[in-house]
């Protein structure tokens, strides 16, 4: 058996092994450790689960529709709560549809394995921008300290956004779905321009134009799932989900394309850490009284010296500058 081969069937054993539990937390934790291992692990299990719901919409049409060889290759599927199949049956149906092996199977996933120059990692450093073609004629364009990764195959393009942030234009395939994994969200995109930031468990998704579906996973199951659209906003952590429509705020926030920074009334500690991400000079605000006042307007990105300046000149603030540091302070 390939390894690939058996990391499919090991996708199925543990997938299996959740759904009899009913997700118990012992299962669901063998789960997650499984997963965690490699992104290989999370990729197969991923296009295992794609083909587990493709199976459920013809099993709900009977097997009597169906194509006789994936009957016979599902004789032994478990049912629960009517023509519902487990994952047993989709690891079976896979098979079936793939014939020769795990090339066809999981294409990307395959190269993945055996060669990884096949899998493109694109990074920038702070305050470096860099925007990459991709074959199908989508574009991305990574913010400052961001790190990605992408896959394309026949029948599947998807992105892995390790950290930082990232704005996308996807060519429309609708025979090649495109998904963005950050975290335990994934963004499933149905033809748009967008972008994805993340920090750590924080990810946030501005939608400039079209519509994207913002998933929030559980051991890579989808538990619950928001749809925006242009000028609408998602920050999703933990279990949580925040929708909310501003055109105005989608457009500052994706103001760093071209290289500034835009506030509406935000605190000056949280400016700062913005500006922060963007330059090794950094901001540091002392005292609460300092890090509470409210400031808004536009600014380069890569100067935090000069936005210091004008808070001294505005606000009669203290400045003091080394190379390392900008100390603001009354």
């Amino acid at each position: 058996m390939s390894k690939v081969t058996d990391m499919q069937a090991q996708a199925s054993r543990l997938l299996l092994a959740a759904e009899d539990s009913g997700w118990s937390e012992p299962a669901v934790g063998e789960l997650e450790a499984w997963l965690s291992e490699s992104d290989l692990h999370r990729a197969v299990y991923l296009r295992l689960e794609h083909s587990w719901r493709a199976v459920d919409r013809i099993g709900s049409m009977g097997t009597g529709l169906m194509p006789a060889s994936l009957q016979n290759s599902t004789s032994h599927a478990v049912y629960r709560g009517g023509p519902r199949w487990v994952p047993f049956a989709a690891a079976a149906c896979l098979v079936v549809l793939a014939g020769a092996g795990a090339w066809q199977v999981a294409p990307h996933v395959y190269r993945a394995y055996a060669n990884e120059a096949e899998v493109t990692r694109i990074e920038t450093t702070v305050g470096m921008r860099k925007k990459v073609g991709l074959p199908d004629g989508s574009d991305i364009e990574l913010n400052t300290s961001s790190v990605m990764r992408a896959a394309l195959s026949s029948d599947m393009r998807e992105v892995w956004l390790d950290k930082g942030e990232a704005y996308f234009e996807i060519h429309h395939d609708a025979s090649r779905p495109f998904i963005v994994h950050a975290g335990n969200r994934q963004i499933a995109v149905l033809g748009t321009k967008f972008s994805v930031r993340r920090e750590g468990d924080k990810v946030t998704v501005l939608v400039s134009e079209g519509k994207v579906r913002v998933d929030d996973l559980n051991a890579n199951r989808v538990v619950h799932s928001s749809t925006i659209t242009g000028g609408d906003m998602a920050i999703a952590s933990g279990a949580a989900t925040l929708v909310a429509n501003s055109k105005v705020r989608v457009e500052d926030a994706l103001a760093w394309r071209k290289g500034m920074l835009s506030f509406n009334q935000e605190r000056l500690e949280d400016i700062a850490s913005e500006f922060n991400r963007y330059n090794r000079q950094q901001l540091v605000i002392e005292g609460d009284e300092v890090a509470a006042i409210r400031i808004g307007g536009t600014y380069p990105a890569s100067n935090p010296g000069e936005f210091a300046q004008l808070l001294g000149d505005a606000y009669g603030l203290r400045i003091r500058k080394t190379p390392e540091a900008i100390r603001i302070s009354n």
